[in-house]
């Protein structure tokens, strides 16, 4: 009687993917962007300068408005272009201090550490806005307490919106140009230099393109498609950019 021997098949051993869960990973990022004097000195000033703008404007008004929704919605945006250094400095700052080493080493998934930044900074930005937005109502509440309260669900909502929005187009921007510093000077250079020109010598070219306008838009129940596609093309254009030169550029 012969006995068989069995071939011992070689088993391909299962391969662990590496890196925290996508959750984990969000709120890593949140703690890396508050963990900082820059980013808590940027998120301070993101929640406080729309009460203190809505604290001058109110206490010099000379006549009664309509409703909240305008003053609310404009004092918000100062705090979203605020969030464009928030959302820069989440991306931009690794690559700038070389921090990026450690997160690429931690999740070497390029892609996906995009995709946590962009996940922290909008829920950051959402988040900080609609605090400020409660702020500036309590302002509102303390000084012209006669004002009229028809919007303010509908203008928080909208900066709430900006928030998130201007937040993941200045993480995207910082992605694509790996600098603070060139980071901050090109975003703010576009949106308080360039735009506010454009409006002022054609304007119905910038209403077409300027996402705070979308924003303000959006706020009054204008033009509504037309803003939620700029807004949509802002945040799409920064994000693939900034996602693609993340996965192209070479870690030091």
């Amino acid at each position: 009687m012969t006995t068989a021997l069995a071939t011992p098949v070689a088993v391909r051993p299962a391969a662990r993917r590496t890196g925290p869960s996508l959750p984990s990973a969000v709120w890593l990022e949140v703690r890396k962007s508050l963990s900082t004097r820059s980013g808590m000195a940027v998120a301070a000033a993101a929640l406080l300068i729309g009460p203190a703008a809505m604290a001058l404007a109110a206490g010099t008004a000379s006549e009664d408005l309509d409703d909240a929704l305008g003053p609310l919605v404009v004092t918000g945006l100062l705090g979203a272009l605020v969030l464009l250094s928030l959302g820069a400095l989440s991306t931009a700052g690794e690559w700038t201090h070389g921090s990026i080493q450690t997160t690429f080493l931690l999740e070497p998934r390029r892609g996906r550490v995009m995709a946590a930044k962009a996940a922290a900074v909008a829920l950051m930005g959402a988040v900080i806005a609609v605090v400020a937005s409660g702020l500036s109502v309590l302002v509102l509440l303390a000084v012209q307490p006669s004002w009229p309260w028809d919007g303010v669900g509908r203008a928080i909502l909208m900066v709430a919106v900006a928030g998130a929005a201007f937040a993941l187009i200045g993480a995207g921007f910082g992605a694509a140009v790996g600098n603070t510093a060139g980071a901050l000077t090109g975003i703010y250079l576009l949106n308080l230099g360039v735009l506010p020109i454009l409006q002022t010598t054609k304007p119905e070219l910038a209403d077409k393109i300027d996402p705070g306008n979308a924003i303000l838009e959006l706020a009054q129940g204008d033009q509504q498609v037309q803003s939620v596609v700029i807004l949509t093309v802002w945040v799409g254009v920064a994000l693939i950019a900034g996602t693609v030169m993340t996965r192209r550029r070479q870690v030091s």
